[in-house]
């Protein structure tokens, strides 16, 4: 079994002047699988929300919670591909 980092794009700041976002939500509960293309989290920069998408089907483990602060490239969690 190996460990794939979803970490925050960092294409969502192409157009924001901050330097930081915040983890608004997760959909996927700690601990719970998620399906490759599932809609994981949700990442507020600025005004704006930005979807980060499961890349494999794996047991999600969240490394940065609700209200974290994150930066372009910030490691969210790890998905344990099963």
């Amino acid at each position: 079994m190996r460990d794939v980092d979803v970490r925050v794009d960092e294409a969502f700041w192409a157009s924001s002047i901050l330097p930081e976002g915040i983890v608004q939500r997760w959909f996927i509960a700690d601990g719970s699988i998620a399906e490759t293309g599932d809609k994981m989290a949700e990442i507020r920069i600025e005004d704006a929300l930005h979807e980060i998408i499961a890349p494999v089907r794996g047991r999600l483990t969240i490394v940065a919670a609700v209200n974290n602060t994150v930066e372009p490239g910030s490691l969210l969690g790890t998905l344990a591909v099963v």
